[in-house]
């Protein structure tokens, strides 16, 4: 986490499908921490009281967890909900719902989980237009495929291999960074 905070990331999620909920705590705990000491944000997947016992800025939710309206009870106003969602229809009941963003995928086919059927950066520019609230690209993202993914529509996008099985995370980072930001720019001065 340290090498991606000094490469820039600002956004973490803490994501543990298997471990155990007190590793899971302690885990998150110090994430949590060094999240907080370097401006980034930090949530934790799936447990609401756990992003709340550890005072994340957020949880992130799958559809199968604790509903959104329960989750916003433990944590209060201030700390931000997003949920994974696969349809239009997900992403709808999801802001009528209270969540601050969705995640949207499988975007492209994906090693880190088997999240349904790819989405494409068409599903994202229907997501786009169907909700106010910002849109997280997730699946399959790579440095190649990050520009055509911010062009469709996303806010925002979650990656774990493209950075993660790279040989120097720093550089992968940035590189990923660079290339969103330039996107950004240019629909900025596209819109002008």
């Amino acid at each position: 986490m340290t090498v991606a905070i000094e490469a820039g990331v600002r956004f973490f999620q803490y994501r543990n499908k298997s471990g155990p909920r007190r590793a899971v705590y302690e885990t998150s705990l110090r994430l949590a921490s060094l999240a907080n000491k370097s401006g980034a944000l930090f949530f934790v997947n799936d447990h609401a009281d756990i992003a709340a016992a550890v005072d994340a800025d957020g949880v992130h939710l799958g559809q199968d967890d604790l509903p959104i309206e329960h989750a916003r009870k433990l944590l209060g106003k201030k700390k931000l909900i997003g949920i994974s969602t696969h349809s239009r229809e997900q992403a709808v009941v999801a802001e009528t719902a209270g969540a601050d963003y969705v995640g949207f995928g499988p975007i492209f086919a994906t090693t880190t989980k088997n999240a349904g059927q790819e989405q494409g950066c068409a599903g994202i520019t229907l997501i786009r237009q169907a909700v106010s609230i910002p849109v997280i690209a997730i699946g399959g993202i790579t440095h190649e495929k990050v520009v055509d993914v911010i062009s469709a529509g996303a806010d925002g996008v979650a990656v774990i291999a493209a950075i993660l099985s790279a040989s120097d995370i720093g550089q992968a980072a940035r590189t990923m960074i660079a290339r969103i930001e330039h996107t950004e720019a240019e629909h900025q001065r596209g819109d002008r």
